[in-house]
């Protein structure tokens, strides 16, 4: 089929549209586009498209993309005519971002990570659509001694048997497959290397360092640094990010291209920094690493820069205020238990 707009607008599928990420992708896409949202909940929340679920524009399909899916099935979609129109475009944002209790998921990871992304990848080869898979900053693993930066070239450091592989590794084969698809049947695939991205909707109590900070410091409790506090990380704002993605589908780069944030900070800085944004009166302490994480180093966005014309522009300040407005706001630190399976 074609990959022709017959109607008003295109149709774009967004996989793992109800997560922290992809729910952020279909706000933006839903300006010029019809949208169909897939997501099982496992670690997505309806509260984070529960703003769209009005929108005549925008579809909320619940499955698990680890099961093959006939979008021509499904009655709800006859606004968006996939039957004459097909499907334009297939975000791929169903990945896993649990740092704690990860293990739980680890069949449901490792099977998000193959098998899902050929099933995506399926529906782009049955629609002529272009594929954008969100990759991540830890296929690179530990950086080498005295490298301080991520480039796209660098093939990555992984220990493929450890207890993060299921994440680690699989977002590499999924590359793989990625890469693979669009040599074989000329896929028009997009990878884009997400790192380290924060602001409103993110998951609490899963060990994703900036909302659970806001949250212990809401409540005026210890905020828990996993470390001694020296450890660095670079952070980018959603809305940043976001507009990375966008512009990368829209572009026409097939490798790999980095998204984040050049600028790293220490953690214990950051600690601070949302103790003094809100007011608290919490302590900082310190417990264990958390085992399995990959080292930092920063993202080289130099190819996002010359080829996307992209680079991330909000302030740390600026976007941890907006984080903390909205989690302390309309949202009021919502609690969505994980639950087995993953769209």
């Amino acid at each position: 089929m074609a990959r022709q707009v017959i109607f008003d607008r295109k149709n774009i599928l967004v996989i793992g549209g109800a997560g922290f990420v992809g729910s952020h992708v279909c706000d933006a896409l839903l300006e010029y586009a019809k949208v169909i949202c897939i997501d099982d909940y496992s670690s997505g929340s309806v509260d984070n498209i529960a703003h769209l679920l009005q929108n005549p524009n925008f579809v909320f399909l619940r499955a698990n993309i680890n099961t093959p899916i006939d979008f021509e099935n499904f009655p709800e979609l006859e606004v968006m005519q996939v039957k004459y129109q097909g499907i334009q475009e297939v975000y791929y944002m169903a990945a896993p971002t649990v740092e704690m209790g990860f293990e739980e998921f680890a069949v449901e990871t490792v099977k998000t990570n193959s098998v899902g992304v050929i099933n995506g990848l399926e529906i782009a080869r049955k629609y002529n659509a272009k594929f954008f898979l969100a990759s991540t900053h830890s296929i690179y693993g530990d950086p080498l001694e005295g490298q301080e930066s991520f480039q796209e070239e660098y093939w990555g450091f992984v220990n493929h048997l450890n207890q993060r592989a299921c994440y680690n590794e699989g977002k590499r084969f999924s590359e793989t497959i990625t890469m693979t698809y669009h040599q074989r049947y000329n896929i028009d695939t997009k990878i884009g290397r997400i790192f380290n991205t924060y602001g409103p909707r993110m998951r609490l109590h899963s060990g994703r360092m900036i909302p659970d900070f806001i949250r212990a410091a809401s409540d005026h409790q210890d905020l828990t640094i996993y470390g001694d506090g020296s450890e660095q990380d670079s952070y980018c704002y959603i809305d940043d990010m976001v507009q990375g993605i966008v512009a990368l589908m829209q572009s026409p780069v097939n490798d790999p291209i980095n998204l984040g944030n050049m600028q790293s900070m220490h953690i214990i800085d950051v600690a601070k920094k949302i103790i003094q944004l809100t007011g608290s009166k919490s302590n900082i302490v310190f417990q264990d690493p958390i085992v399995g994480l990959a080292k930092f180093a920063v993202p080289d966005i130099t190819k996002a820069k010359h080829l996307l014309g992209w680079f991330p522009m909000t302030n740390i300040d600026v976007g941890l205020q907006r984080t903390i407005q909205d989690m302390l706001g309309s949202r009021v630190l919502t609690y969505h238990p994980l639950v087995s399976g993953r769209s």
